[in-house]
């Protein structure tokens, strides 16, 4: 005989955990509309900056306050939406604190935009380690996630997320090239290595999101003016026109942007949907019917053992997903690692740092991560004194 008590009790405690946990979930998701709304406006801050950098500040001065107002207004609901560390994760706290730490560094970048003592290609590489560090923080939320078709919708979304943040490098880049009327050879291999990039992301993205929340993605595919203006940027170099193409190019990226924005808006209310219905769901299960529930009533026309190898199918192509996107940070941080190493015993700058590890890997063909883990295993053997 099953003690009844007893597995009420079981019971009980099992729907306060899920409810906890759903509850945890839509805290979440608010969460990750706020980074959603801060990686926007900082987005349009690089942008802005580097046209007004790069032109000597003839261009976007206007463009450039007002960005910086609002990335301040996205900052403070963004740190509001934190709450407390208690809960989280040690992970998720490193994130979080290293997330943090760039963006208190905003206001010292910021000095050196307004002053132009700071060159353009290094405003950026700032703007986008901070991103990279806010985006980051996404990928540790979802790790209580124990349903599948949340856990497909959180992963989809994070994709949309990384190949936006890809767009608004590209955006970037873009814009300095086209208002100094020079791209160099690393320049274009950055822009193709940003294109690239974008496209697996919003493969994952669509492998992940169902036809009824796809049908916007085309407005943010690039147009032909688009494709005409990156086969100009990698291929020969713009003409003098003062600052005209890189106009163009700025307002037709932005026009992708902002439909990337929408969609990832879309993508966050049908996330916080699913999860306000498993929470009115788990308040309407009465603890009787769910005790005296029998498991295969639900699938009265199929065999229990396909539907297990389904989930378990569905679960593990989640986890590789989520496991390929955590191992692309951490091989980030390597990288970020090897780069400091080089820019504190060479004297390089971030940008000097990064070409330098790629030529490596070329001449050796091998990954960047590969040459940045064996750079960081020499370390401790180098006697090079850092130059005067």
């Amino acid at each position: 005989m099953i003690n009844v008590t007893r597995a009420t009790d079981w019971l009980v405690h099992a729907k306060r955990l899920r409810k906890e946990q759903l509850c945890k979930l839509a805290q979440t998701g608010a969460l990750v509309g706020r980074i959603s709304h801060l990686a926007h406006m900082l987005q349009c801050e690089r942008g802005a900056s580097n046209i007004w950098l790069c032109s000597q500040g003839a261009l976007y001065a206007p463009e450039c306050k007002a960005s910086r107002a609002l990335v301040d207004e996205q900052l403070l609901a963004f740190r509001q939406a934190l709450g407390s560390p208690e809960a989280a994760s040690a992970a998720l706290c490193e994130r979080v604190a290293r997330a943090l730490d760039e963006l208190e560094q905003l206001p010292a970048l910021r000095e050196g935009i307004i002053s132009r003592s700071l060159p353009a290609a290094d405003a950026m590489a700032h703007y986008s380690r901070a991103l990279r560090h806010l985006l980051s923080i996404v990928p540790l939320l979802n790790d209580s996630i124990d349903d599948p078709q949340i856990a497909g919708r959180f992963v989809a979304l994070y994709s949309l997320m990384q190949g936006k943040e890809l767009v608004g490098q590209e955006r970037a880049l873009g814009a300095i090239g086209f208002t100094q009327g020079f791209f160099s050879d690393e320049m274009r291999q950055s822009l193709v290595d940003r294109i690239d990039g974008q496209q697996a992301c919003f493969e994952v993205f669509l492998s992940l999101t169902p036809l009824e929340l796809q049908t916007h993605f085309t407005l943010s595919m690039p147009g032909i003016e688009t494709e005409q203006l990156r086969r100009q940027a990698c291929t020969r170099q713009p003409a003098a026109d003062k600052g005209v193409l890189a106009l163009h190019w700025f307002s037709l990226q932005t026009g992708r942007l902002e439909q990337l924005r929408s969609q990832e808006e879309q993508l966050i209310a049908d996330l916080m949907l699913a999860v306000d219905e498993l929470i009115t769901r788990a308040d309407e299960h009465p603890l009787q019917t769910a005790l005296a529930d029998e498991p295969l009533a639900h699938y009265p026309a199929r065999p229990l053992l396909p539907l297990v190898r389904q989930q378990a199918q569905e679960i593990e192509q989640l986890s590789r997903q989520l496991a390929s996107m955590r191992d692309t940070l951490e091989e980030r941080k390597i990288i970020d690692k090897a780069k400091s190493v080089l820019m504190t015993h060479q004297q390089m700058s971030e940008e000097q740092a990064w070409c330098r590890l790629r030529k490596m890997a070329m001449d050796k063909n091998q990954r960047m991560v590969d040459i940045a883990r064996a750079l960081l295993t020499v370390k401790a053997l180098w006697q090079v004194t850092p130059k005067e």
